[in-house]
């Protein structure tokens, strides 16, 4: 079937298919990722932004082109996580921007499209790399702008657009060593392909433009037995129209179950709770509204827990300061873990986002922090490296003053915090913030979630790893031996302070021990042991 233009209504149909077919193969993507640990993977980040937009455009009633490229935009852009998911959203960004105008769309018009999505990604990037995500939509780009003035058939000129995306793919391991080692292509390279190769079925008619359901926020290890699990409903739900606040809701349904997350935004409210009677959840939420995309699973039958731990953690401490209007400086901070929730509080942070290594928070999420605070400066700190771009995002969408701090762990955003002087202006402010957790050591232990080979470390799916900076120190399957391992292998002699923060997982005899065992060994240092809370990591140093 030769299709030579593209109307509104196909470029919907397409485009959902396209996150579809992502949904379906992202656990392949998250599989290519090289680093073993339980982080937010790419392909999950790049599922969930996509279907931020997909939603966007199927709530759109008009089939007009300009509605519907400025949906995907809009919906990538506030849905975009984690590094890749950002991206992904200036691709999407870009394309969009050369389809505007257009009543219907044709190779010459697809083609600038790809030319646009290309370079708008790469400006987006303060240091491109090759090998990457941004190579293959290059790539694309380049062979869409080299043959459409030849080939009509929008069918055969995707095809051959693909095609040559796929061989940019598989050359990503000549550009990047680590994907040479490990054996693998570069994961958003290969989401981006996968999502391409969905537009085209979609627009050939081969699957169902109808948006799957896809929800699961979670990376968390699988659990035993489900008589482990207190909450054995996982219920979702949006209130439509909805009378009450997301505040007042979560107070109303708080003691029903844990796991609680209420979100909201105009008169919408969306609500996901772990509980043993999901009726009686529904039955007060419709006190206050029509429900949509009601989700009930049993979790017991499943035999799984997808708890999603710290969801109604986040602060908003402007509560605080009652109708103050006036504030010099905000923080806003990225964690995971009651209890590192508790070390940013005492910090003064005014709110505090859920999240780090299993969830990136989306732009979306970081904007409504902004809006909330009431800080002449807002200061950020993602505490993530796979958070920082979506901050950035945020910070370039909203017109407040706003200063990121490049923080990459929980450490670093603790040390940027203990520097801050309130009688200092922002910008030494900031020079000093960031020369104090620039000088800060991370250590973190955790456990590997796939077979791997890493500087010739062979590593197994379960084995406890210690890390530092980036780098596996220590490997083994007894988190005390991994932990002292990758201490000894860490600090320097200039180094006199160890902070231990201990995890969900890791109870406080434990902890204590292995300072003990510590100071044995490290008898120059001094050594503090801090309650985290944070799922996935057993331990999480600061090294001083």
């Amino acid at each position: 079937m030769k299709i030579e233009y593209i109307d509104g209504d196909l470029l919907k149909k397409a485009f959902i298919v396209g996150a579809n077919t992502l949904e379906k193969n992202k656990e392949g993507v998250n599989a290519l990722n090289v680093f073993p640990v339980p982080d937010g993977d790419t392909g999950t980040n790049m599922s969930l932004t996509i279907q931020s937009a997909a939603k966007e455009i199927k709530n759109i009633d008009s089939n007009n082109i300009d509605d519907i490229v400025k949906g995907i935009a809009k919906g990538s852009l506030m849905g975009a996580r984690g590094n890749s998911g950002v991206i992904l959203s200036q691709l999407f960004r870009g394309f969009s921007k050369g389809l505007q105008g257009k009543k219907r769309l044709d190779v010459k018009v697809l083609a600038e499209g790809f030319r646009m999505a290309s370079d708008t990604a790469y400006k987006a990037v303060m240091k491109p790399i090759e090998g990457t995500i941004l190579t293959v939509a290059r790539e694309c780009a380049e062979k869409a702008m080299e043959i459409y003035r030849q080939e009509k058939d929008i069918q055969v000129f995707l095809e051959t657009v693909i095609n040559h995306g796929q061989e940019a793919l598989e050359r990503t391991p000549e550009m990047l060593d680590v994907l040479k080692t490990a054996g693998v292509v570069d994961a958003g390279g290969k989401g981006l392909i996968y999502i391409l190769k969905g537009i085209l079925d979609g627009l050939m008619g081969k699957e169902s433009a109808v948006l799957e359901d896809y929800s699961d926020y979670s990376n968390e290890r699988d659990t035993d037995p489900a008589t482990d699990i207190k909450f054995g409903y996982c219920t979702e739900f949006i209130i439509n129209k909805a009378k009450v606040d997301e505040n007042e809701f979560r107070q109303k349904i708080s003691f029903y179950g844990d796991s609680l997350m209420v979100v909201g935004g105009e008169d919408v409210v969306k609500v996901h709770i772990h509980t043993n009677n999901p009726g009686k959840v529904i039955e007060e939420a419709l006190k206050s509204g029509e429900l949509i995309d009601i989700k009930i699973d049993n979790m017991r039958y499943q035999h799984q827990n997808k708890v999603l731990d710290d969801k109604e953690d986040h602060i908003n401490d402007n509560d605080k300061y009652g109708e103050e209007e006036y504030k010099k400086y905000s923080f806003i901070s990225v964690a995971m873990g009651d209890g590192i929730a508790d070390v940013f509080r005492e910090l003064k942070v005014d709110y505090i986002i859920p999240g780090g290594q299993t969830m990136n928070p989306s732009t979306e999420d970081i904007i409504k922090a902004i809006n909330e605070v009431k800080g002449e400066s807002i200061i950020i700190l993602p505490n993530n490296g796979n958070i920082i771009l979506a901050a950035n995002q945020a910070k370039d969408l909203s017109d407040r003053n706003i200063y990121v701090l490049p923080t990459k762990t929980i450490p670093q955003g603790v040390a940027a915090l203990l520097a801050f002087e309130s009688d200092m202006d922002i910008d030494k402010n900031i020079e000093n913030m960031t020369d104090a957790f620039e000088h800060v050591k991370t250590g973190q232990v955790t456990y590997a979630v796939r077979d791997t080979n890493i500087d010739d470390k062979e590593i197994n799916k379960d084995d406890i790893i210690g890390i530092c900076n980036g780098e596996i120190l220590s490997v083994g399957d007894d988190i005390e031996n991994v932990s002292m391992e990758l201490l000894k292998n860490t600090i320097e002699e200039d180094n006199d302070l160890i902070t231990i923060f201990y995890g969900n997982d890791v109870s406080e005899e434990e902890a204590e021990k292995l300072s003990q065992s510590l100071e044995k060994e490290l008898e120059d240092y001094d050594i503090e042991v801090v309650y985290g809370g944070q799922p996935l990591y057993y331990y999480i140093f600061s090294i001083e």
